[in-house]
Order: C-alpha cells, then structure tokens, then sequence
C-alpha cells in the first residue's frame, strides 16, 4: 500500500468532519469517483460487516 499526503481544502475537512492529522483511506468508487473514509470508520465497518 502506498502511502502519500494528500492537500483538501479546509472547507471540506470542516465539513466532512475530518481533522487534520487524521488517518483515511482513499479508494476508487466507481468512474472518476474517488472516496476517502477516515481509518477508524473503515476497520469498524470491517470488523462488523466484513465489507467497507
């Protein structure tokens, strides 16, 4: 897995309710269509439904 630092407009991080520093995952959703989940909701998700 790569790992790489990504710029997000502040406005978006607010939104989202991100926080700087915090551990996401980025994954291809469909054409042209990029997601990312923070860490900790994608291993939960994992655990509880065996899918992200």
């Amino acid at each position: 897995m790569e790992v790489g630092i990504t710029e997000i407009p502040m406005g978006v991080l607010v939104e989202a309710d991100l926080h700087i520093g915090e551990k996401s995952l980025g994954f291809s959703d469909g054409d042209g269509r990029i997601m990312l989940r923070r860490a900790t909701d994608a291993v939960e998700d994992l655990l509880r439904d065996g899918a992200l």
